[in-house]
């Protein structure tokens, strides 16, 4: 049994409506809203995907208001699939308007603005590295992010700088046999932002079989 409280709604997206799901943690100061993104619509993915599944539950056993939604064109969000024509401006603006409605919605719960993290898999994931530039997250949470395939911009900054644009907590997970997004791109994008990349042995792209690790992984790194 789920303890906590969803529902699903439709949220007005730059392209059409976003079909949406939210939960609610069982918590009267709940730590802030986290925006979960899901993997490459034209192959298949929509926010039913497992690992998307698995980062929203994290997220709620932490303490967040934890949203995930389908990219427009996906299922029955309305718009066309933008996916790969123009940097994925589309999908980006998709992730600014959930933010941007469920802040609003819940601006009840916190000091203005409201604490954010944003996690997403795959195609998710580098579509959350670039909102992360522009909606500053306290947390960003990416499992086996396409950063290569999609340009994403760094996110962090070397120890020796002191740039406040950057996002303060960064976690990014991925397996070592992935076939899809290749261990070396994440961690040739991650190395000159000083980033720590946690490995998960055995495992590939789809996590088959440890997500019960990725949970646990999720959990330790995101705790208050």
């Amino acid at each position: 049994m789920n303890p906590f409280k969803s529902r699903n709604l439709f949220i007005e997206g730059p392209a059409g409506k976003l079909e949406t799901v939210v939960a609610e943690p069982d918590s009267a100061a709940p730590r802030g809203i986290a925006i979960v993104a899901h993997p490459h619509p034209l192959y298949g993915g929509t926010m039913n995907n497992k690992i998307v599944h698995t980062l929203f539950n994290s997220f709620l056993e932490l303490g967040f208001i934890a949203a995930k939604f389908n990219f427009r064109g996906v299922e029955e969000s309305e718009g066309t699939l933008n996916s790969g024509e123009d940097n994925c401006s589309g999908e980006i603006e998709d992730v600014l308007a959930v933010t941007e409605t469920l802040r609003q919605q819940f601006a009840g719960h916190f000091d203005m603005p409201s604490p954010l993290a944003l996690a997403g898999f795959s195609f998710g994931g580098a579509i959350q590295a670039h909102a992360a530039r522009q909606l500053k997250p306290q947390i960003l949470a990416l499992v086996a992010p396409a950063v290569q395939r999609l340009n994403a911009p760094p996110v962090a900054h070397p120890a020796t700088t002191h740039d406040t644009e950057y996002i303060s907590r960064v976690l990014i997970i991925q397996g070592d046999q992935d076939d899809v997004v290749p261990l070396k791109s994440v961690l040739d994008w991650a190395a000159p932002q000083e980033l720590p990349v946690v490995v998960v042995p055995g495992a590939e792209h789809f996590f088959h079989r440890r997500l019960h690790i990725l949970k646990h992984i999720v959990l330790d790194s995101c705790r208050p």
